[in-house]
């Protein structure tokens, strides 16, 4: 059995069955991360023994009829800034080389509740910001699909071995697209869930205003299910929201018959003109859609130089907040990229941040009332397929080419997955966005794509 291919659902079903032990899984995705990490450099940290005994524990709970739900003896990795209890957790840095936790981040909790099984800790750009870099004690995660590719970022570890097939679920966080980003270059499923939705106690903080946590996975129904797991309401973390957990997974199947679906073309045509490979693989999403029963029409929002001058100041001006301390004590520990993009932030002032703030809130205006006319928003992600990882003034160019942004502005729900691959067979991306909590019809609608169009289907060359 090629246990590298089955998704969250298929191996949960044969768990269950018993007809695949937990063990047999967790060995199997071992040995695939002993055989290839070496060629994508997913992980910082691989807890193997760990992994096993857990493995050991959840067979004997599901032997005994205790199974604890879908996730149970599932194998999962985790973004490097996310704490847990007893296992290194870098952020990718020489600040925090040494950094071993006492506690588990609440969605590890979360996690760990539901019998999932962690694998390791995956790489990132340096405190979720400065990367991809070659000055760091760890190498930069590479795209499976060319491993000289650039695997987007910042949970560049988390997108690259979901996609290898070296776990098949990881969570990723997301200041400026840094779930969406992977999820677009490596050809998975990326969710920045609303703001709120997920707790963030636990994990290092960017930007206290945009942060999110989010679930990473090859397929639209894994990714429902793993959200369900880690949503809900935590008094611990201050922007916690006080919503109900959502039945994200039953609802993937429904039609999209009758539903509306907003078209952002300005996004790409006008703002930040996309490759033409990026924009046919979005006419053909919307005209897809529109076959299976949606009605698609155009809207129109701020512009994507807006948004992203809002994002930029508001996480600059908190990743200084928060890093300006070690930057000024030791600042030969970071590498070259995090310093210098984290030391922009002592320029702007506080005018700056509060007018950013108040724009901000107009924004999150305007993508309501979209939203009040439409079920769900349709537009890009990346603009570009993913550049060379080892060329830095192509990173420069095209990392501000994209998309996702606003909705870390306005913590609208936002998903991004394969549009297609491009003629040199690397993915291209689409991205829907969603009403505050509405998870589900976001997830309706991927899947319909998902269903009709078999991008679920595709995996990289890497063997």
């Amino acid at each position: 059995m090629e246990h590298h291919v089955l998704t969250i659902a298929e191996a949960s079903a044969l768990i269950r069955r018993r007809e695949l032990s937990p063990v047999d899984l967790v060995e199997g995705l071992l040995d695939r991360i002993q055989a290839l990490d070496s060629q994508i450099n997913a992980f910082i940290t691989v807890t193997g023994e760990r992994a096993l005994e857990r493995a050991k524990q959840a067979e004997r709970e599901i032997a005994a009829g205790r199974c604890r739900g879908p996730l149970h003896g599932i194998p999962f990795a985790l973004k490097d800034i996310i704490e847990t209890d007893g296992i290194l957790t870098t952020a990718h840095s020489r600040v925090l080389r040494d950094n071993v936790p006492r506690r588990d981040a609440t969605v590890v909790d979360k996690l760990y509740g539901a019998g999932a099984i962690l694998l390791g800790k995956a790489a990132t750009h340096e405190f979720a910001h400065g990367g991809p870099s070659f000055d760091l004690p760890w190498p930069p995660a590479r795209n499976p699909w060319n491993t000289d590719h650039h695997p987007g970022g910042s949970s560049s570890g988390s997108g690259s071995g979901v996609s290898a097939g070296l776990f098949p679920m990881a969570l990723g966080s997301d200041t400026g697209g840094s779930v969406r980003n992977p999820a677009s270059c490596c050809g998975i499923v990326g969710l920045k869930p609303t703001y709120g939705l997920v707790s963030r106690r636990g994990v290092f903080p960017l930007s206290f205003t945009l942060d999110h946590i989010g679930p990473m996975t090859r397929t639209v129904a894994d990714n429902a299910l793993m959200l369900e797991v880690i949503a809900g309401h935590d008094p611990r973390d201050p922007g916690s929201a006080a919503v109900p957990n959502g039945h994200y997974a039953a609802g993937v199947e429904r039609s999209v018959r009758d539903l509306r679906v907003g078209f952002i073309r300005h996004f790409h045509e006008i703002d930040v003109p996309a490759e033409p490979e990026v924009t046919a693989a979005l006419e053909h999403v919307a005209r897809t859609l529109q076959l299976e029963g949606a009605e698609v029409r155009d809207v129109h929002l701020p512009t994507l130089g807006e948004f992203g001058a809002v994002n930029r100041v508001i996480l600059q001006s908190e990743a200084w907040a928060i890093h300006g301390p070690w930057l000024r004590e030791r600042p030969g520990d970071y590498g070259q990229l995090a310093r210098r993009r984290l030391m922009a932030g002592a320029f702007f002032s506080a005018g700056d941040y509060v007018q950013a703030q108040r724009r901000r809130l107009e924004m999150i205006a305007e993508v309501e009332a979209a939203l009040r006319e439409v079920d769900v928003l349709l537009c890009a992600s990346s603009m570009d397929p993913a550049c060379r990882i080892d060329r830095p003034a192509d990173i420069e160019r095209t990392y501000p080419r994209q998309a996702r942004t606003p909705f870390n502005v306005t913590g609208h729900p936002a998903l991004a997955m394969m549009a297609g691959l491009s003629l040199g067979g690397l993915p291209l991306s689409v991205q829907f966005v969603g009403r505050y909590f509405d998870e589900a019809t976001l997830f309706q609608v991927a899947r319909a794509w998902e269903q009709a169009s078999g991008v679920d289907k595709k995996h990289p060359p890497i063997v």
